[in-house]
């Protein structure tokens, strides 16, 4: 009807109303029920919807009951606090000037971060910003935003060139954001001499380009006009519980909204058709309709019931009197409705059953030449000339049907979801044959690397090799591609090594097996197939294991091709955050040494156990890669490693691995060795007599192992190709404390 903008302004300005008797305003903030002004007032519903309403200030400011976060603007479902903005200044040589942190708690109280008014926003040249969650909302998430030159950057785009946005869950109570840089904004200084990362409400952000970068006001301006907009709700209780223990705050004419982060609580809502507080007595009240004759909804007469409004026409007119219907038609011109229906319906049904069969024919008809088109779009006809091209390629290569896989995961049903990346959702399905595979749907696909992903398609198809998960073939005849691999039964290494229930088979020889399986595969991939292929997306999570435990490597959703004549490719940098080759994020040329960083890191995850990166560990231990290296060259391995390693692993092998480890984690790629070197020295050291280090001898027995071994174990271990030397000491103090918590 007429006059809704109105209306909905109206129930808007009605639920600004305060408690009888408490104060309504404090400064330019308007305070509706359930908060209130006033510590312990019995102002609000409950404690936390106090406001301290500071006088101090000309015009008074409001705060939170607790802290200094002021409020600036209540509505029925949201709140907008002051914000906090992460800052850092460098001088023209690197060094930090200025350094500001930004977290906020809200951990106890009914408020939360909203995720859909929020963004989280980097500002910078050269810089990375982390945000981690906890206690309530655990997660880690980040931002990188980089530019070279100052007319890169465009005024009003977000989108990493100087600045950068990222979402934030829902639910989020509790977060602390994190700045590192790549070279201290050395490259950059002269018109980005520093960086910022902030939560705020996206609506109010607009990027002003280069002009941000030199305005040394920036982060008091976002501070003073980008606010925090959090999510309210009532305590913690559902609509029913509070409800069955007689504290729905929900008057009459009004009814409840569950809050749908999952952590409980409500909020009320006034009926259709009512206005008001629907927390404050007696409830809603009823919307006159009528009241307003420059509003009014009927063309006719208007009469205002309880909750709506009815309309009547007067004498010698008909139909509904609403303004957004029929209206009110005088009789003298009306249709003879009833017997032209009648006439109209038997031609209608006559025709019915003509048009539904031809609607249908024709919508089967699109629906043929929309899959034609997409089997074209996506390479069909290239991928028919390769494969008649290569001998034997139509005996290996299968070409499915767009119903074959719909029929296989019944229609991509979500209970056939076996996981979700940052390259598409991977599908179980179950082939006519009764073959069981994983179907992998794309997200997006770029039309011009179209030539590029059927030319990997055929030589991931020829590539046969018992640890690489095979690709039986492929979709091209819906929007995106599809492809459909074999199924592997027993998850990925990464659910291995760190789920601690089911670790009992993961032993050091079967950590070693695997290890060197893996290195032989990608091994393989760089040197052995007719066009080498870099994986780039190496991790533990893309390991997977069959039914007898056997490697398979997976997802090649990042890999690339490098041709004969090249050693490297220049791409957009892509990858997983802890095992990502820095030399690779840093120049964006791809070498196959950005492989053997990342298995370098899957070594150490096997020797250590530890995740590659975790926000909850100390500053020093975040990243184990760091880490494990410190921790080499300072003679602390054995205080790292595993127990189970230490256990059963000798001591020679132990000190191998990490120094292998070790050189795969050089900064400098053309000092790693290559994935066939790793390989062969992994396969070598599965042949190695296995007897442990540390056996049952008696402590004094051990103890004098300790005294030898720190004059027997002071050894030369090789640490590059070229043959530079390293010395790696252990002594009675080191090991000792190891030797008591292994017996």
């Amino acid at each position: 009807m007429e006059g809704n903008s109105t209306t909905t302004a109206n129930t808007t300005s009605t639920f600004m109303v305060t408690k009888p008797g408490c104060q309504r305003q404090c400064g330019n903030l308007t305070v509706p029920y359930p908060f209130g002004i006033g510590l312990g007032s019995g102002c609000s519903i409950e404690p936390w919807f106090e406001i301290n309403c500071n006088t101090s200030y000309n015009p008074p400011k409001a705060f939170m009951t607790t802290g200094n976060i002021q409020i600036l603007d209540i509505t029925e479902s949201q709140m907008r606090i002051s914000n906090v903005v992460a800052s850092k200044c460098y001088n023209q040589s690197g060094g930090l000037i200025h350094e500001n942190t930004a977290s906020s708690d809200l951990d106890t109280s009914p408020f939360t971060f909203s995720d859909t008014a929020n963004k989280f926003t980097v500002i910078g040249c050269d810089d990375l910003a982390l945000i981690s969650g906890s206690d309530v909302r655990n997660f880690t998430s980040g931002c990188v935003s980089l530019c070279s030159k100052s007319e890169d950057i465009l005024d009003g785009y977000c989108s990493g060139i100087g600045c950068c946005q990222t979402s934030i869950p829902k639910g989020l109570k509790k977060y602390i954001t994190s700045l590192g840089t790549l070279q201290n904004h050395t490259e950059v200084w002269s018109f980005d001499p520093c960086s910022y990362a902030f939560v705020g409400e996206q609506d109010r952000f607009t990027f002003h380009g280069a002009s941000d970068f030199s305005d040394p006001s920036f982060m008091n301006k976002t501070m003073a006009t980008i606010p925090l907009v959090l999510d309210w709700v009532i305590g913690n209780l559902s609509c029913v519980e509070a409800q069955n223990s007689n504290t729905l705050g929900c008057q009459q004419n009004s009814y409840c909204i569950d809050s749908d982060i999952g952590f409980g609580g409500y909020r009320c809502s006034c009926n259709n058709g009512y206005e008001g507080n629907p927390y404050l007595r007696p409830g809603c009240k009823d919307i006159n309709e009528c009241a307003d004759p420059n509003n009014n909804p009927c063309n006719g007469t208007c009469i205002n019931t309880l909750g709506s409004y009815n309309c009547s026409c007067p004498h010698g007119y008909y139909g509904d009197g609403r303004k957004d219907g029929r209206g009110c038609i005088a009789e003298s011109s009306q249709f003879p409705v009833i017997k032209f229906s009648l006439g109209l319906s038997l031609g209608f049904l006559s025709l019915l059953v003509a048009i539904t069969w031809l609607y249908f024919s024709i919508k089967k008809r699109k629906l043929i030449k929309l899959r034609e088109k997409f089997f074209q779009q996506n390479g069909g006809l290239l991928l028919k000339q390769q494969v008649t091209s290569n001998e034997g390629g139509a005996e290996s290569t299968k070409v499915f049907t767009a119903e074959e896989l719909e029929r296989a995961t019944n229609n991509y049903a979500a209970d056939r979801i076996l996981g979700r990346g940052g390259y598409g959702t991977v599908y179980k399905g179950v082939l006519s044959d009764q073959r069981v595979v994983a179907i992998k749907k794309s997200r997006i696909m770029d039309e011009s690397q179209i030539e590029q992903f059927i030319n990997e398609v055929v030589i991931l198809m020829q590539v046969n090799h018992r640890n690489v998960v095979k690709l039986l073939g492929c979709c091209l005849e819906t929007e995106v591609p599809l492809l459909v691999y074999e199924y592997v039964s027993s998850g990925t290494l990464f659910q291995h090594i760190h789920n601690k229930s089911g670790t009992s088979w993961l032993s050091w020889e079967n950590r070693l097996r695997i290890a060197s399986e893996a290195a032989g595969t990608l091994s393989y991939l760089h040197s052995a197939t007719s066009m080498p292929i870099i994986h780039r997306d190496v991790k533990s999570a893309n390991i997977l294991l069959d039914e007898n435990y056997t490697t398979k490597i997976s997802d090649f959703g990042a890999s690339r091709l490098v041709p004969l004549d090249q050693t490297q490719v220049t791409t957009l940098v892509q990858g997983t955050l802890g095992y990502l080759d820095p030399e690779y994020f840093h120049t964006s040329q791809l070498t196959e040494k950005s492989d053997v960083y990342s298995f370098g890191v899957v070594l150490a995850e096997l020797l250590t156990g530890k995740k590659p990166l975790c926000m909850e560990r100390s500053q020093e231990e975040r990243n184990l890669a760091t880490y494990f290296i410190m921790a080499v060259k300072e003679n602390r391995l054995f205080q790292i490693l595993e127990p189970r390693v230490i256990r059963e692993g000798t001591l020679e092998q132990l000190q191998t691995v990490a120094e292998l480890v070790k050189r795969c984690l050089n900064l400098t790629g053309e000092e790693r060795p290559t994935m066939k070197e790793v390989a062969m020295e992994l396969e070598g050291l599965r042949k190695f007599t296995k007897h442990p280090w540390v056996q049952q001898q008696s402590h004094e027995e051990a103890v004098g192992l300790i005294n030898e071994a720190s004059d027997l174990y002071t050894v030369s271990i090789n640490t590059s190709s070229g043959g530079t030397s390293g010395q790696y000491s252990l002594d009675s103090s080191s090991i000792l404390p190891l030797i008591n918590n292994l017996r």
